[in-house]
């Protein structure tokens, strides 16, 4: 069994069926057509239902791992330098309603994302209702010659969420989908809202982790210098040894240190 499945667990299927069946009544539906995705994840089960919705379903384990995952990366924030900024949630319904509003508020400043459609519970199931999104890549499916055309537009968009005081917290490829030639997030996580400068600074090192292995450090770190002052690509900079011990990025830290460093003697500091 796959590690993640074991941390994520399993939901009993008359757990599932109720949450099911709640929406159907929800939705006014006569019958509901489900398909649960095997999708690589720790902190949900997903399903799409009448290839209209996209559901995921927050159990109480979901919640612990959640738990587990941000005391380790409190931790590791502490080894860069940088106090803990990661929050966690006390229960399933916490989660899927912090999604939601993320989500919501990612839409709302002109961000691409999923649309929102509620979320609730169900016999201590965090239950979170999105747009579905049909056809998308994940940018770890496209070709190098994309990743590269589309690194401006995730600078671009990254940057408009830390303008208006957001963050995303859990950058990686996984989460940066691409859907009718647009880029659009996923899974946004919630970080302390007083942390700006360190938050801003992980999500842009977890940004060039993403980027480099595919267009290179010294790409990955021009694009991001055509979007980003100096002092934020030094914040990143400290980051980047951090979010490389997380298992979802495999990237050079050491190349993107060095050309984090030439950007900021080419600008100066």
């Amino acid at each position: 069994m796959d590690i993640r499945q074991l941390a994520r667990g399993t939901v009993a299927w008359v757990r599932l069926e109720r949450v099911v069946l709640t929406l159907v009544r929800r939705y006014d539906l006569d019958v509901a057509r489900v398909e649960f995705l095997d999708a690589d994840n720790w902190l949900s089960t997903p399903c799409v239902v009448d290839d209209e919705w996209f559901v995921k379903i927050v159990s109480t384990q979901n919640a612990r791992v959640h738990s587990l995952l941000t005391a380790g990366r409190n931790v590791g924030a502490f080894t860069s330098g940088s106090g803990g900024f990661f929050d966690r949630f006390e229960t399933p319904l916490e989660m899927v309603e912090h999604e939601y509003e993320a989500t919501l508020r990612m839409r709302e400043i002109g961000c691409n994302a999923p649309r929102p459609v509620e979320a609730f519970e169900v016999n201590g199931l965090g239950v979170l209702v999105l747009e579905y999104l049909p056809a998308f890549e994940t940018l770890d499916e496209l070709p190098e010659d994309r990743v590269r055309a589309l690194a401006p537009k995730l600078y671009e968009m990254l940057g408009l969420l830390h303008e208006h005081g957001l963050a995303h917290g859990d950058l990686r490829a996984e989460n940066i989908l691409l859907c009718d030639g647009e880029l659009y997030f996923i899974d946004a996580t919630r970080v302390q809202e007083e942390r700006r400068r360190e938050t801003r600074g992980y999500d842009l090192a977890c940004a060039m982790a993403v980027l480099e292995p595919r267009i290179g450090a010294r790409d990955a770190v021009r694009a991001a210098a055509e979007r980003y002052p100096t002092e934020d690509l030094l914040s990143a900079r400290e980051f980047l040894d951090f979010v490389r011990l997380r298992p979802d990025h495999d990237f050079d830290s050491t190349q993107l240190r060095s050309e984090v460093e030439k950007a900021a003697d080419l600008h100066g500091r």
